[in-house]
């Protein structure tokens, strides 16, 4: 058999599903630049409300004339999952199995060194496999990938990019490149434009949209990109659901807020804490004055703000925040050109200046935002990020007003852990970016958190039947900007949601109904995975806050672990493995299939207990899968969740450390409920303090 009468086939690619990102790089040197020659190209996505399942395809050649090592690198993009990988070597498909350890990193050839053009391809976050099988002189590898991302949007734009320019790895021609595209949307589309290639043919009828381009024998020097904008009057929540047959049923929500051009928005009090320490000396000092001058440039009528800039000496704009008005903002302007790059690094004192400023200004009604941005570790006052945490804290306690910090890491050396937990614990998010990216990104986040809508943002569902639902917390929601909301329910009950918050200091509610399906819906049958990634999430917040090695780290992390590998979601701690190396996890839509076996609790030891407790329970049937036990408190409220991999019949345990999502748990009655599939089992703790 041979696959080149195959390869001829106009609509191989097309046939072998759908995709984002296009084309991944088969790697056999990557210090010289030597690849697998790109032969084709499939680059397929179906978007329903926005989100993608992707599946891209290549088919490699080896051209070389010798039997070849091959390793698979793809640029993932930021935010997506990898699901499922596949290939086609020798006349057999080979599905990869999800192994519990992290991804190999390394490369072939070079001794570690890698190409710039290949680590310029790759990107900030690639995706690596190793193909098991030697690739045959001649001869062609398939390589089929599938992940799920969250299409990025703004102000009602849907935009899409993905790399489809090949021309630092290959210039030569490819056989047969195919773009196509299909769309749904329960909000009106409006429009749909293509950018490139030229010549893509869009047709929308508004609920749904398509796009297809296809080309033979030519250059792969062309990326994809187009934009479809949303019905503006159509706001609100779109829900999806899908029921398994005998298991779950997965949920997942987009809501907005009004993003209307006259929208009133909630005003700020924001400061922005700007590096100027010795190694932002250059370019990056330039990027940093301009992103600040863009800001300052950029900040709405009745905000109050102020600069903070740092070295080993702390230096504020003014002593406390100012009103924006035109003679403020042209004054921060000039200041903030005469920044100059020089000195050490004092983080603390940069936040020790900056947070108490704002019980002079901030209040209830407003939203009070911090932007921080740093290219090193701290060298001056305190340095231990554990000492830096503890005084941030301390002063927003002291402070008894809530604030988001949004920190930014530029460049290889910023702390990387010490800024996760400055945003993670202050209702902020962390960016990571490269020395030549300062301006635009911050310029951009800043664009998209300018207009807060509703802070201390909470939500009610109506429905006991309704669970773990993510993210928890809930994030600020801001104008133009989307809250993705992901949860499981058992039955389908209709579902009364109910989203809360603060805007100009008095309470708001929005208020919708969703419906949830009792049967399997196809369409939707990327929400058991869509959900698994939310939780991970979820989970890896609570990881990146404990101390590395510690017993409660290890059990998130084995948790995180066991998710991944059930529900087939990457992980930072997993990766593809050929299914010969691991024990294949059988799944049905996304859930173990549920094995009929003998679960029992021998209980927790010790019990009473404080801190912390070892649940065991005995599996007396050959099984191989994850047992879930849930945590309860006396109010029925699910409070934690374990999950533990069994791989066969004998004793198992697990450690649970008495925290629930708001952190650690108060004395009393818990149970513990294990959920066998067939059944559930019961047991009783008791925490006392």
């Amino acid at each position: 058999m041979t696959l080149r009468p195959l390869f001829r086939l106009p609509l191989l690619i097309l046939l072998l599903s759908g995709s984002l990102f296009a084309n991944g790089v088969a790697v056999i040197n990557a210090s010289t630049g030597v690849y697998a020659r790109l032969k084709g190209s499939g680059v397929t996505v179906s978007v329903d409300d926005q989100v993608a399942v992707v599946t891209t395809t290549q088919v490699f050649k080896n051209t070389l004339g010798t039997e070849q090592t091959v390793k698979y690198a793809f640029p993932l993009p930021e935010g997506a999952s990898a699901v499922k990988l596949r290939w086609f070597i020798g006349g057999t498909w080979t599905t990869a199995s999800f192994s519990s350890s992290p991804q190999d990193t390394s490369l072939p050839g070079g001794g570690g060194t890698v190409a710039a053009s290949l680590k310029t391809y790759l990107g900030a976050t690639p995706l690596y496999f190793g193909i098991t099988q030697k690739l045959q002189p001649d001869s062609l590898l398939i390589v089929e990938l599938t992940y799920v991302q969250l299409l990025p949007y703004r102000n009602g734009t849907v935009s899409f990019f993905c790399p489809n320019d090949y021309r630092l790895i290959q210039t030569a021609s490819v056989d047969s490149q195919s773009f196509a595209v299909s769309i749904a949307s329960q909000r009106t589309i409006d429009s749909v434009t293509a950018v490139s290639p030229a010549g893509t043919a869009a047709a929308n009828n508004g609920l749904a949209a398509t796009l297809t381009w296809k080309k033979a024998e030519g250059a792969a020097d062309a990326d994809y990109r187009f934009r479809y904008a949303l019905a503006s009057t159509e706001l609100g929540l779109f829900g999806m659901s899908t029921k398994l047959p005998d298991s779950l049923g997965y949920f997942a929500f987009i809501a907005e807020p009004n993003p209307a051009a006259g929208a009133d928005v909630l005003k700020k009090v924001f400061t922005l804490i700007i590096d100027r320490s010795g190694s932002m000396y250059g370019d990056k000092m330039v990027q940093a004055r301009n992103a600040a001058a863009f800001i300052v440039n950029n900040l709405n009528e009745g905000d109050r703000f102020n600069l903070i800039d740092f070295d080993d000496v702390i230096t504020p704009f003014r002593p406390k925040h100012v009103l924006y008005a035109p003679p403020t903002r042209d004054s921060a302007l000039q200041y903030v050109q005469t920044l100059e790059a020089r000195g050490m690094t004092n983080i603390s004192g940069a936040f020790e200046a900056a947070i108490p400023q704002f019980a002079l200004t901030a209040d209830s009604a407003t939203a009070n935002i911090i932007i921080f941005f740093t290219d090193g570790q701290a060298t001056a006052g305190l340095t231990g990020t554990e000492q830096i945490l503890g005084k941030v804290q301390t002063l927003v306690t002291a402070l008894e007003r809530k604030i988001s910090i949004f920190t930014f890491g530029i460049g290889s050396d910023a702390n990387g852990q010490l800024l996760s937990l400055l945003a993670s614990q202050n209702n902020g998010m962390a960016e990571f970016l490269g020395s030549d990216q300062l301006e635009a990104r911050i310029t951009d986040f800043y664009l998209r958190i300018r207009n807060p809508v509703l802070v201390n943002t909470s939500m009610v569902i109506a429905s006991e039947n309704v669970r773990e639902v993510y993210p928890n917390p809930l994030p600020n929601l801001y104008k133009g900007e989307q809250m993705l909301v992901a949860g499981v329910y058992s039955p389908a009950p209709p579902l009364g949601i109910t989203l809360n918050g603060t805007a100009f200091g008095k309470p708001v509610s929005y208020q919708y109904q969703l419906t949830l399906s009792d049967t399997a819906v196809p369409k939707n049958q990327f929400l058991p995975k869509l959900w698994a990634k939310k939780k991970i999430e979820h989970l890896l917040v609570k990881y990146y806050n404990l101390p590395s090695g510690s017993l409660q780290a290890d059990t998130l992390k084995k948790q995180i672990v066991a998710l991944s590998v059930s529900y087939g979601v990457m992980s930072p701690f997993t990766s593809f493995t050929n299914p010969g190396n691991a024990s294949a996890v059988r799944e049905h839509g996304g859930r173990t299939v549920a094995v009929p076996a003998d679960f029992v609790i021998d209980g927790n030891f010790p019990n009473p207990f404080n801190p912390s407790t070892v649940i065991r329970f005995t599996v007396t049937a050959e099984v191989k899968r994850i047992v879930r036990i849930r945590i309860y408190n006396a109010l029925g409220q699910l409070v934690d969740e374990l999950a533990v991999p069994v791989n066969g019949a004998g004793s198992y345990e697990v450690l649970w450390n008495a925290r629930g999502v708001r952190g650690p748990l108060s004395s009393g009655v818990y149970v513990a409920v294990l959920d066998a599939g067939d059944r559930l089992v019961a047991h009783r703790m008791m925490l006392m303090k």
